[in-house]
């Protein structure tokens, strides 16, 4: 099954829920929860754009946002 692609523009979050994790509040409100998120973007409150695809998930302790797996992405705040 093909993983739809998905184009994400929004604030980064850090949720303190269990061991915490990093997170995507779109423009939209939706909430994205990015596996294996890049170094680059772990920031609070930076705005970014990215592109991801979905990610199949088979049990996560995190229930919080879409996972999606991001392939590119770049910043619009420092």
């Amino acid at each position: 099954m093909k993983k739809r692609k998905i184009k994400i523009k929004g604030k980064v979050v850090f949720q303190n829920l269990g061991t915490g994790f990093w997170g995507i509040v779109g423009e939209d409100g939706r909430e994205w929860r990015p596996v294996k998120m890049p170094e680059q973007l772990k920031y609070e409150g930076k705005t970014i754009e990215v592109e991801a695809t979905e990610v199949d998930e088979d049990v996560s302790i995190f229930m919080w946002g879409t996972p999606v797996r991001i392939t590119s992405f770049h910043t619009m705040t420092p």
